[in-house]
This record gives C-alpha cells, sequence and structure tokens, in this order.
C-alpha cells in the first residue's frame, strides 16, 4: 500500500508515463494521499495562473483516491519524526514532516521523488515512480 508525495500526485496529474503505469499497476484501493498533500496541491492550483482548470484537475486526481485525514495519531508520529530528525540535526521541511508521520502512522510506502529529504526519516519506506 502507498501513500503518494505531492510530486509524485503532480507527476502523474501531468500525465508522466511512469507514474500513470505504477498508479495504473497498483490501482486506487491500494494508493492513498495525505490530506497534507491535498492542501499542497490545492494550494499550488490556486496560487497558479489558471485557477479553475487546475482545481478542476486536483479534483479529478483525487476523486478516486482515499484521503487520510490529519488526526491526533498523525500529529503524534509526525512530532516524533520531527524530534528525531531535529535531534539528529538532519531536518526536513515541515509539511514532509507531516508527510512521513502520517506515512509511518498508517504503515505505508511513500512514493516521491524527493528521497533525498525523505531518506533520513528512521524506518520510513520509500519508492520512486520515476
Amino acid at each position: 500500500m502507498f501513500l503518494l508525495d505531492t510530486d509524485t500526485s503532480i507527476l502523474f496529474m501531468k500525465g508522466n508515463p511512469a507514474a500513470v503505469a505504477h498508479f495504473r499497476k497498483q490501482g486506487p484501493s491500494s494508493v492513498f494521499l495525505s490530506s497534507i498533500s491535498y492542501h499542497e496541491l490545492r494550494y499550488g492550483a490556486l496560487h497558479s495562473g489558471a485557477v479553475q482548470r487546475h482545481l478542476r484537475a486536483v479534483g479529478d486526481f483525487v476523486a478516486p483516491l482515499t484521503v487520510l485525514p490529519f488526526t491526533q495519531s498523525s500529529a503524534e508520529y509526525s512530532s516524533r519524526v520531527r524530534q528525531d530528525l531535529a535531534a539528529a540535526g538532519q531536518a526536513i521541511g515541515p509539511l514532509d514532516t507531516l508527510i512521513a508521520g502520517h506515512a509511518l502512522e498508517h504503515g505505508l510506502i511513500l512514493v516521491t521523488g524527493n528521497t533525498s529529504e525523505f531518506s533520513r526519516v528512521p524506518g520510513l519506506l520509500l519508492e520512486t515512480w520515476l
């Protein structure tokens, strides 16, 4: 089971052949999206020059997926990730910290092209669909 990072979601929405092929192979029932990534996708659409078109693209992309809510448990996992990385002097971006915690909470493989940051998170399983 997989959690898509924002960068991979964008690749899929842009029709990247590798991302699309992996997604089709896995099927929407085994691919999840963090509400944090959903936030990032919507912000990007709202910040774009073609707001309505990009909001529709985000909506179409998200429709077959389960968007995981960020809960109290998610916050607990993410705060542990943040503390562990800070103690090791290996902090990553704040939204990436939340996404990493979300993946760990649900025991999901994080699909990302940003392996340089996420590989610092102990116990986080990564895959790239590039």
